[in-house]
């Protein structure tokens, strides 16, 4: 049984991955703030909570590991906010936006190494980053710095997970820009706080945004191809 543990699953691109898995026959264990409706194997929680995380994925962890042949741990949560320039946003938005964006994967992959050190099956860690992480953009500060940690700490993982004797193969991967929620939050941002504000509008105007439904379809595509571990570990999904 191949088991997928899916952060940030109730919308978007989780949401997407969720469903085409189970169309699989995948085991898809979901995590998110909301509970989509008529969903199974759902686990409500806010990300931004992270003392709950390391109970929580030991749990899941435990409850499928005499059955499991594989685990595939899907980092896909994340939060745009808060857009703003440096110095004109608040502290409590920094704060949260880190929690969900970096510490929360952080925390889940450590507790997924630790708890799994010794499964002989095949395990992967899927950090969905971005563009963003890479280049640095005016009034995204905050997210900027948190896909940069997550892409950095992907780095580190391969490196130790090199020298395990049943390695975890890690990507931190690039979505490309997708029409999802956190565009319409992008979109109805003040330009004075997001500079790039009519690009992003242009973006949507022309249809050059990828549908979740297609992105996940390409995500699931790599993460099941075999060579895998030999791409990682900062890829962009476009580059397929």
């Amino acid at each position: 049984m191949d088991v997928f543990i899916i952060t940030g699953a109730s919308k978007g691109i989780g949401f997407e991955l969720s469903k085409q898995l189970q169309s699989k026959d995948k085991k898809v264990i979901g995590i998110a703030r909301t509970m989509p409706k008529d969903e199974e194997n759902f686990i409500t929680v806010n990300l931004a909570d992270t003392s709950k995380l390391h109970e929580l994925i030991v749990n899941v962890l435990s409850k499928y590991r005499e059955e499991a042949s594989s685990f595939t741990l899907i980092n896909n949560a994340g939060m745009v906010d808060p857009i703003g320039l440096v110095g004109g946003i608040e502290a409590m938005g920094i704060e949260e936006a880190i929690a969900v964006n970096l510490t929360a994967p952080m925390i889940l992959s450590n507790a997924f190494i630790a708890e799994l050190k010794n499964f002989t099956g095949t395990k992967r860690i899927v950090n969905i980053s971005s563009g963003a992480g890479r280049n640095a953009y005016e009034g995204w500060g905050t997210y900027c710095a948190t896909k940069a940690g997550l892409d950095h700490f992907s780095r580190v993982v391969g490196l130790e997970q090199a020298n395990a004797e049943y390695p975890v193969d890690i990507v931190s991967i690039a979505p490309g820009i997708i029409d999802t929620g956190m565009q319409e939050t992008i979109r109805a941002t003040e330009e004075d706080a997001f500079p790039l504000l009519s690009q992003f509008i242009h973006y949507k105007d022309q249809g050059m945004l990828s549908s979740a439904e297609q992105t996940a379809q390409k995500l699931i595509g790599f993460i099941e191809n075999e060579n895998f571990k030999v791409e990682g570990p900062i890829v962009d999904i476009r580059n397929f």
